[in-house]
């Protein structure tokens, strides 16, 4: 990974950033964390995941979709839907979770969401004495050789349909992530301008051939239990997976409880108007 600032030495999951972790993190809109989880820890996030996919835990809200493969609009949008409720024992679900219907219902997740390095983030982020909660707490999964290609976006806008911008979301590798299965890629201070579009979400032609050029790219490849830290406006994308294992991530974008769906409801098919989202996670408090 690119500009790799982080704890790999230590052999602790950090509870804190340190200042330059800070001012990489302002600088290009990602930081990477290092090591965020035990090996014990890792494994039940594992565990969890194989069991929500085959069916041996099941929560009735909880967000999942088949993935489909090959291109974002097609596929996605026209062949695999996103809908609550398992969908048979497979390893080749696309997503798990999503606004108000994510991994916020499973135990093993919530505990993973709550750690002291989250609070500590959300802190520094959004202040102090702010309930946070998550807009959404999702696995991302590429299944080996095969996966949905997710072009460059933005995450926010009136596609979210939110009355306060969600600031940062955190993205766990569950399996290595690497160029050949698919990786996060980032085009490093994006988040400066701002959202490009007031939809925001996918971008416009115009602006991919003017800021992701193939040497602006940066590979966010990460061994299974590191962590990023990425700024919400940060534009990412991320291919298929070429590789004979899978890909898996968690991503959770944390946000202020207070935020709610704006009354003329998103432009994209999650949320519905005047939603809140819970659980209220914690509230931040600087140490």
């Amino acid at each position: 990974m690119d500009d790799n600032n982080s704890n790999n030495g230590s052999s602790l999951p950090p509870t804190v950033l340190s200042e330059e972790q800070w001012a990489l993190f302002d600088r290009q809109g990602y930081v990477n964390l290092g090591r965020v989880v035990s090996d014990a820890a890792l494994q039940r996030l594992q565990q969890r995941v194989d069991e929500l996919m085959m069916g041996e835990v099941r929560h009735e809200d909880l967000l999942m979709q088949l993935d489909p493969g090959g291109s974002y609009g097609d596929s996605v949008m026209t062949k695999s839907t996103q809908t609550a409720g398992w969908k048979g024992a497979t390893l080749e679900y696309r997503k798990i979770g999503e606004a108000g219907c994510g991994l916020e219902l499973d135990d093993v997740f919530m505990e993973h969401m709550c750690g002291p390095l989250y609070k500590h983030i959300c802190a520094r982020v959004y202040g102090n004495g702010v309930p946070i909660s998550t807009y959404r707490s999702m696995v991302m999964n590429k299944p080996a050789n095969k996966g949905t290609y997710l072009p460059w976006h933005q995450d926010g806008g009136t596609w979210w349909g939110l009355d306060q911008p969600p600031l940062c979301f955190v993205w766990l590798a569950l399996d290595s992530a690497s160029k050949e299965n698919g990786c996060v890629e980032a085009i490093p201070g994006t988040h400066k301008h701002g959202l490009m579009s007031e939809r925001g979400h996918t971008l416009s032609p115009e602006h991919i051939e003017k800021y992701c050029g193939p040497e602006n790219v940066h590979y966010l490849e990460l061994p299974a239990g590191h962590a990023v830290l990425c700024h919400n406006w940060l534009v990412h994308q991320s291919g298929v997976n070429k590789a004979d294992v899978p890909r898996r991530g968690f991503s959770c974008n944390y946000i202020n409880a207070n935020t709610r769906v704006r009354d003329e409801g998103p432009l994209g098919d999650i949320g519905r108007p005047g939603q809140q989202f819970t659980p209220v996670l914690f509230t931040t408090s600087h140490q």
